[in-house]
């Protein structure tokens, strides 16, 4: 067993106390949207678990964007466990005068922009790694955004000014999970050939498991994947990853759980192996 098992290992059980965290939460709160917060449940282990450097605190630290901001109870769950809130505080998401809100919101330790408009993370994201280039810092800028907020023409003007600005402290993971709310997102206004589109914008591009903890590690480590150009990690995930029933189906993008529902997803979750 080498160093970097042991650290998979560790990983993958963050995973699972993201997860069962997030499901707590939202049947408790009756609000939410699981599905989104399951798929993004791996990436979120491996920045928090393995890669963002400095705490929350740090002024020269790491900085995270969650784009994708309906995925909240999933970065409160790992905020919490990096110390940023207590873990009873996790239940008091979206009530009256509670600091977590329903989208992630800044009134959280440890959360950097708010961003519940989707569409608005890369650019706020591109605006910071071009502050740390100017300020000679050795930071980096890592962000995370659904598939579907692609469709918002905000991202693509934020491309082309990361591309142009060289901004290789920056790196973009996309929960490519293939569905938004109401249908699928080629359904909907259809993004492929996506990787090309980012290739075209001037971004070093990679497809990846969103699930394999051991390479998305390698993967967010090894970044810049090329010097003068930002990185664009298609992360190809599951909706719902990690409870059966809600696996790519649509009416879990918001759907709440029953008391049963929770027994069994808590039951699947806790199930899970760190091999």
């Amino acid at each position: 067993m080498t160093a970097f098992d042991d650290e998979v290992r560790a990983i993958r059980r963050l995973s699972r106390q993201i997860r069962a965290s997030a499901v707590t939460m939202l049947h408790h709160t009756r609000m939410g949207h699981a599905a989104a917060d399951m798929s993004a449940a791996d990436m979120l282990s491996v920045l928090y678990g393995g890669v963002l450097r400095g705490r929350h605190d740090d002024p020269d630290r790491d900085r995270f964007v969650l784009s994708k901001s309906h995925a909240a109870a999933a970065l409160y769950s790992v905020l919490s466990t990096r110390g940023c809130l207590p873990a009873d505080e996790l239940l008091t998401l979206g009530q009256p005068n509670s600091r977590l809100c329903a989208a992630a919101s800044t009134r959280t330790p440890g959360v950097e922009f708010n961003t519940g408009a989707l569409g608005h993370g890369l650019p706020l994201a591109v605006g910071c790694a071009i502050a740390a280039k100017m300020d000679g810092s050795s930071r980096r800028v890592y962000v995370l955004t659904g598939d579907g907020e692609l469709q918002e023409g905000s991202n693509w003007e934020a491309a082309m000014l990361a591309s142009t600005k060289k901004l290789d402290n920056l790196l973009l993971m996309v929960d490519r999970n293939r569905f938004q709310k109401g249908a699928s997102t080629e359904d909907i206004s259809a993004l492929e050939p996506l990787a090309d589109k980012f290739r075209s914008f001037g971004w070093a591009v990679e497809t990846v498991d969103g699930h394999d903890v051991a390479a998305l590690l390698t993967m967010l480590r090894s970044a810049p994947l090329e010097p003068g150009r930002p990185t664009c990690v298609l992360a190809e995930t599951i909706k719902g990853k990690g409870v059966s029933f809600m696996e790519q189906r649509l009416e879990w993008h918001s759907r709440r759980f029953t008391d049963e529902e929770l027994e069994l997803a808590l039951a699947e979750i806790c199930e899970g192996s760190d091999d």
